[in-house]
């Protein structure tokens, strides 16, 4: 037997998956069948294996003593950069982190020891507010493509992550992108259907609706022209794969740097340099961050 402690990471998961993320040896038919056999009690009490949880709660687990011993925790094992921070942190609260991430690295990606939330992982390790023990692990909240840079949000808590999570899908979190193009575009709004092709790491777009394609709309001005190139700001208003690149592409104007939508290869020029937390209902716990702005300091070069 072995009592653990929800904290307020864990508020709000359910009971089965706070098991999970407690012992990740035991398999989840394990861990469903011995909450059937009330061989798992919360707060003293035989629960459904959907149950939330809330901090300071009781989870109580009857298992051998070899089920209960998880093998031994150590940090995220990520390589070690000599020139560039372990993750650079724009902002940070108990709920929340938003980090800035470089072009090159990926969001996330589960088969790659390094990746822009294992770092995040290991910054909160190093500083001794997360334990791979813990039931719950930060988790980004959206994610940016490799080659673009920017502001990407994480949560630290169970709550927090579903609280964001249901912001950014209700369009309560504006999101803006810097991007250097060819030619000068004019200002205003791009509404168009993209389509993405499941097999392969592009989309297409059509200005009509077609099967299986989702509305794309995002509003552009430009700051700048610089010949022919014009530094453009835009911001989304629907966030899909690869939207501002192929949106931009399908109207005429290219990335500078985007071979994939575009005519030549470098570094592409696009980065999500700020964040706006408009909420229009509850936001709960994160009801603090309303009406706040997060914007990168230091921009990259080609802005």
């Amino acid at each position: 037997m072995k009592t653990f402690t929800a904290t307020e990471n864990d508020a709000d998961m359910r009971l089965d998956r706070f098991i999970t993320r407690l012992l990740p040896h035991l398999p989840p038919s394990l861990i469903q069948k011995s909450i059937r056999q009330k061989k798992v009690r919360l707060n003293g009490k035989h629960p459904k294996p959907d149950a939330r949880i809330a901090a300071g709660d009781l989870i109580t687990l009857y298992l051998r003593p070899e089920q209960l011993t998880p093998p031994t925790a150590s940090a995220p094992q990520i390589p070690i950069y000599q020139s560039t921070p372990f993750v650079d942190v724009v902002y940070e609260d108990k709920h929340v982190l938003i980090a800035n991430k470089p072009i090159g690295l990926l969001s996330q990606d589960d088969s790659s020891p390094d990746s822009l939330a294992s770092r995040i992982c290991a910054y909160l390790y190093d500083s001794g507010e997360w334990r791979p023990q813990n039931g719950f692990k930060p988790e980004l909240c959206h994610r940016i493509d490799r080659n673009t840079s920017g502001l990407v949000i994480a949560a630290k808590t169970h709550t927090a992550l579903t609280i964001m999570c249901e912001k950014i899908r209700l369009r309560e979190v504006e999101k803006y992108y810097l991007c250097l193009v060819h030619g000068q575009p004019s200002d205003g709004t791009f509404k168009d259907f993209i389509f993405k092709h499941t097999n392969e790491s592009r989309v297409t777009l059509t200005s009509n609706p077609v099967r299986g394609a989702k509305t794309a709309v995002t509003h552009c001005r430009t700051l700048e022209n610089r010949g022919d190139l014009s530094l453009l700001e835009c911001r989304l208003e629907t966030g899909r794969t690869h939207q501002i690149r192929a949106q931009l592409a399908f109207h005429g104007h290219p990335l500078y740097g985007d071979g994939k939508y575009g005519h030549d290869k470098g570094t592409q020029c696009l980065c999500a340099y700020k964040l706006k937390f408009a909420f229009k209902t509850s936001a709960g716990c994160l009801g603090y961050l309303n009406g706040k702005t997060v914007e990168l300091k230091e921009l990259p070069e080609w802005t």
